[in-house]
């Protein structure tokens, strides 16, 4: 538990002191940038500015890696030549922390099972569950970058900066967590929900969101991307999965209160493609949108993807907190 705390920690300290700032395109981390700026991994441009908007070139990105190793203490990786993408960013990340093989052991596992993960579908949960991707408020939901975007310096920058902060004790926790990622043999139904399910992982949270793209089929989205209830709507309504006939509201409180209390789960009762809801609502309790605040996707044997502040990824149901913050679960396939 400690170790948790560390992290939530050292996680939310640099987008707390971002968003305090008034955000702009490129310059709302002014004290990430600052920071990679006075330990020399990421230096001003020639020109004396940081250019947070632009796009972080292929030498720029090598000397980044050369400065963060030995500030590290371990050898550099090989840095591509020319623009990265966010998912080839994270990807080197995770490997300059020494984390390739914890990545490759989750995209095996999940590959296994049969929920065809994407090429980058291990790197893009290691480095989410290390806390490396930046969420930008409501307000500035434009400014996400899609992982196959090229990363700008500013999104470089605080991720970064994210790893300066870094003790040993962030990398040791992922470890522990994901040795025990093992997952069950699905049926039909759960593989066609969770393989379109998995395919949005890397994608990042957005208000409302509920499609890759800019708009939606029931409102306005700034950037395409997922919340919480966007994402099991995308994946059962949007879908067409035949389980999502039976889901008829938008918000995770809705999801929750159409089930009468002798349908709810308790946590030791969830099974793959069950949605698992978190609030301070207990499962006796009746439902409103400030008891039910959270929703993901039970993908089996305590784990769920879910959309939250790393955007779309997935992530334990046995941690303390999450334990503390479940309210019960639904069963829809």
């Amino acid at each position: 538990m400690r170790r948790l705390l560390l992290l939530t920690v050292l996680v939310f300290a640099l987008p707390s002191a971002a968003q305090a700032a008034v955000p702009g395109l490129g310059s709302w981390d002014p004290v990430a940038q600052r920071m990679v700026r006075q330990s020399g991994v990421l230096p001003s441009l020639p020109s004396g500015g940081f250019g947070g908007a632009q796009r972080l070139d292929g030498t720029q990105l090598r000397d980044a890696f050369a400065m963060l190793s030995a500030r590290l203490g371990v050898l550099p990786v090989p840095v591509p030549t020319g623009h990265v993408s966010v998912m080839g960013f994270d990807s080197l990340l995770v490997k300059q922390l020494g984390m390739t093989d914890v990545a490759d052991a989750v995209q095996a596992e999940a590959a296994r099972v049969g929920l065809h993960p994407g090429p980058r579908f291990g790197t893009e949960v290691v480095a989410r569950q290390l806390g490396l991707r930046f969420n930008h408020d409501a307000a500035h939901d434009a400014q996400e970058l899609y992982p196959w975007e090229p990363i700008t310096r500013a999104e470089a920058a605080w991720s970064l900066a994210t790893v300066l902060n870094f003790d040993g004790s962030q990398q040791a926790y992922a470890r522990e967590l994901f040795a025990q990622f093992q997952l069950p043999d699905y049926t039909h139904a759960q593989l066609a929900a969770l393989r379109l399910a998995i395919s949005k992982v890397g994608m990042p949270y957005i208000w409302g969101g509920e499609t890759d793209s800019t708009g939606s089929w029931f409102g306005w989205q700034a950037h395409g991307g997922y919340d919480c209830s966007g994402l099991v709507w995308r994946v059962f309504k949007l879908g067409r999965q035949p389980a999502g006939v039976r889901i008829r509201g938008r918000t995770a409180a809705m999801m929750a209160n159409e089930i009468p209390r002798s349908q709810r789960l308790h946590l030791d009762q969830v099974q793959a493609g069950d949605l698992v809801f978190f609030g301070p609502g207990r499962i006796w309790q009746r439902v409103t949108e400030a008891r039910i605040v959270h929703v993901g996707i039970a993908i089996g044997n305590g784990w769920m993807i879910n959309s939250s502040s790393q955007g779309v990824t997935i992530a334990p149901l046995f941690e303390d907190w999450r334990v503390k913050w479940f309210s019960f679960a639904r069963r829809v396939l």
